[in-house]
């Protein structure tokens, strides 16, 4: 199986991170899909999730799962669960990992070495429009007192400039930097873009973040919903930590 990793997160050996993929070239709906919800065989799923999470180290009974609404909401999380009405979960239990389930929203994760605190984020254009990154963060130093200083944050692969078209509405809500005029009154939207700039705006610094170059529409070895429409699976992007 192969796996998207992190170099900036591959600093931390407590830190456990991946991100699963389609399989390349697969001609195949749902290879290698992670989620129950898109109407692929359950059992087929729970072959995949297996398959994935071992090669991780972890199980799946040591996972939490945000139920990923396109809200602004953030929780804590203190053991394994499946978590409504919430797009981000923050932990400070080893042990705890958490999963986040895209085929072309944005998966955010964070990591504060200091206090030692991760943070696993759904972004997609809604939740990045209301500002779920800096809500996290907010939590974060409310809870943990954890400074952005010391923050260290992945952008993982999603939905890109190059091919990610949205509505004159959707981009009107969005800095004009992470947009670009498109045909027809569409515009194409830079998503993975506007979340760094929300990162760097709250005080993360440039060189604690890494961004994948990736667009999920574009190429094929990742699930997309807006490539694939109903015949699209989901992959999980998950951090935790070891003791």
């Amino acid at each position: 199986m192969f796996i998207i990793r992190s170099e900036i997160f591959s600093q931390f050996p407590e830190i456990v991170f991946g991100m699963s993929t389609r399989q390349p070239n697969s001609k195949i709906p749902f290879d290698n899909n992670m989620s129950v919800t898109v109407g692929d065989d359950a059992l087929n799923v729970s072959a995949n999730r297996k398959n994935f999470f071992t090669t991780l180290g972890i199980t799946e009974e040591h996972i939490s799962f945000p139920m990923q609404e396109h809200t602004d909401v953030v929780r804590i999380t203190t053991h394994p669960e499946r978590y409504p009405h919430c797009d981000a979960l923050v932990t400070d239990k080893k042990n705890l990992f958490l999963a986040v389930s895209v085929a072309d929203c944005t998966p955010i994760m964070l990591f504060d070495p200091t206090r030692q605190i991760v943070a696993g984020i759904h972004a997609g254009w809604r939740g990045t429009s209301k500002r779920i990154v800096t809500n996290t963060l907010q939590l974060m130093r409310q809870q943990w007192n954890v400074l952005p200083e010391h923050v260290i944050a992945f952008i993982g692969p999603s939905a890109g400039i190059c091919c990610y078209e949205v509505g004159e509405e959707v981009a009107q809500l969005f800095p004009s930097e992470c947009t670009r005029t498109a045909k027809h009154g569409k515009y194409l939207l830079d998503v993975k873009k506007a979340n760094l700039l929300e990162l760097l705006a709250n005080g993360v610094q440039e060189s604690h973040i890494e961004v994948h170059p990736d667009c999920t529409i574009h190429n094929r070895q990742y699930h997309s919903f807006r490539r694939d429409g109903k015949q699209s699976g989901r992959m999980l992007a998950v951090i935790g930590m070891r003791e």
